[in-house]
């Protein structure tokens, strides 16, 4: 069976590589001027070989072209339906087909050419194909126009504008050899060209209203993917830099008796995405299952109640402010005599909401349920060699540890030094007056404790008449 499969594997790579060389030689020449001869030789093997495997050249060109067109819509297609917005949607089909071609320049110039004879039976199933590649981006600037989003374009008229513009993006790409930061800026051109042609709303409104402005983004690297989307989204270069690392608490006894014994719990509060996921995974160890039918679950913040949902936790409480305060304050409309309020959370979390509670003539029962460490430095290397080589506008803290995590990580010792030329944004009161006790100020806060108001706060900072 080995053998047979080595075999097998064999043959794919020799078929693999007849289309690589072939991908080239059509890129490089007119379909007339290429020869099965041509193929066999760069490929090592004999004339005959070749049609082992490709019964013609026809069918060779054929099987190219139709792999490349039919993963390029698949890939498409997977890209765009997890987008929300409909600018999400331009912009993933244009980023993606852009930097597919790029990635398959030979691809690319074959598919420039004239290359379909109208006699061909592989002809028709192109061009099904191609149609299906427009079909992806017709449907997005119906449904922009559906939305008023975009303005009321002929879309056949449309769509080949927008091609167009690509792959003449393409075309000098190849010609100019882009690659690294090049190719990124040139997309980030391309896109801001295309949106430009379709966008309703710029009269009285910004669609990337941060381009231009670089974020430093602390916060763990989990925290810190969907973050950094939406603020890149919003036209921002984001440096991730991780100044904390989730790892479990020094043990678990606390949670484990918690648990066990089966106490009745009234209230289950939720203060983190963290402690969901750490409460969850210790329950699954220990082989234990909470019920939460008769328990009313309390979850900070629409991430938190997002993660709860994930995992069939039905959520009844989402307190207006997300804070410790704002828990306690929505809790105050309920009878809490004698009941008993579950608290799984950060080793190091604050007595604010247990202590508001307890005067609530509730019962509290706070455990770890994780733990808050630095990340080594080797780790975050790359992150920091990026933060030194960009001219940062503005740094985002979202805990009072992102920040003190951030100053012993980069050996500061006067932050008010430090961050003199930057502007410095935290993501509640709690952290800006963390920040506030070494004197450094903080310039922006939102309303809503959460990146996504803090992100809507940055766009009315920079955009304020006076700034």
């Amino acid at each position: 069976m080995m053998v047979k499969d080595e075999k097998i594997k064999r043959k794919e790579k020799k078929r693999e590589q007849m289309l690589e060389v072939a991908a080239e030689l059509f890129a490089k020449k007119n379909y007339h001027e290429v020869m099965i001869d041509d193929v066999a030789k760069l490929t090592n093997v004999a004339k005959g070989t070749v049609y082992n495997y490709f019964a013609s050249k026809q069918e060779l060109y054929f099987t190219i072209m139709s792999s490349k067109l039919q993963n390029l819509n698949t890939s498409l297609k997977n890209k765009i339906a997890t987008e929300i917005s409909i600018i999400d949607s331009l912009h993933s089909y244009v980023m993606h087909l852009y930097m597919f071609m790029m990635k398959y320049q030979n691809f690319f110039l074959m598919y420039q050419k004239e290359y379909m004879n109208a006699q061909n039976e592989f002809c028709r199933e192109l061009r099904v194909m191609d149609d299906e590649l427009k079909s992806i981006l017709s449907d997005i600037i119906y449904k922009g126009k559906r939305e008023n989003q975009f303005r009321n374009v002929d879309e056949s008229f449309a769509v080949r504008l927008v091609l167009g513009s690509i792959f003449g993006a393409v075309q000098r790409g190849v010609e100019n050899n882009y690659t690294g930061e090049k190719l990124i800026e040139e997309r980030e051109k391309l896109f801001d060209f295309v949106l430009h042609g379709l966008y309703a709303g710029f009269i009285n409104a910004q669609v990337r209203p941060l381009k231009g402005k670089t974020i430093v983004l602390t916060r763990t690297i989990e925290q810190s993917k969907e973050s950094a989307a939406m603020l890149s989204e919003l036209g921002a270069n984001v440096i991730v830099f991780p100044t904390l690392e989730i790892v479990p608490p020094n043990n678990w006894e606390k949670f484990d008796e918690m648990v066990l014994s089966h106490k009745k719990i009234d209230f289950i509060i939720f203060t983190s995405v963290h402690a969901v996921t750490m409460f969850l995974k210790r329950c699954d160890e220990l082989n234990e299952q909470i019920n939460f039918d008769k328990i009313k679950v309390v979850a900070i913040g629409s991430k938190t109640k997002s993660v709860c949902e994930e995992h069939e936790i039905k959520v009844d409480i989402i307190p207006e402010k997300f804070s410790g305060e704002g828990v306690v304050e929505e809790l105050s409309k309920y009878d809490l005599k004698d009941k008993l309020i579950f608290i799984p959370r950060s080793a190091i979390g604050k007595e604010t909401l247990p202590k508001g509670l307890e005067e609530l003539g509730a019962k509290i029962i706070t455990v770890p349920v994780y733990n808050v460490s630095l990340p080594s430095k080797e780790s975050i290397k790359k992150n920091t060699e990026q933060l030194m080589a960009n001219k940062v506008d503005v740094f985002i803290f979202t805990s009072p540890s992102t920040f003190e995590n951030f100053l012993l990580i980069m050996n500061i010792d006067t932050p008010v030094q430090f961050f003199k030329n930057y502007d410095v944004a935290a993501i509640g009161p709690t952290t800006k007056a963390a920040i506030e006790k070494s004197k450094v100020k903080v310039s922006i806060m939102p309303d809503e404790f959460t990146i996504k108001g803090l992100a809507n706060k940055m766009i009315e900072f920079y955009n304020h008449p006076e700034k």
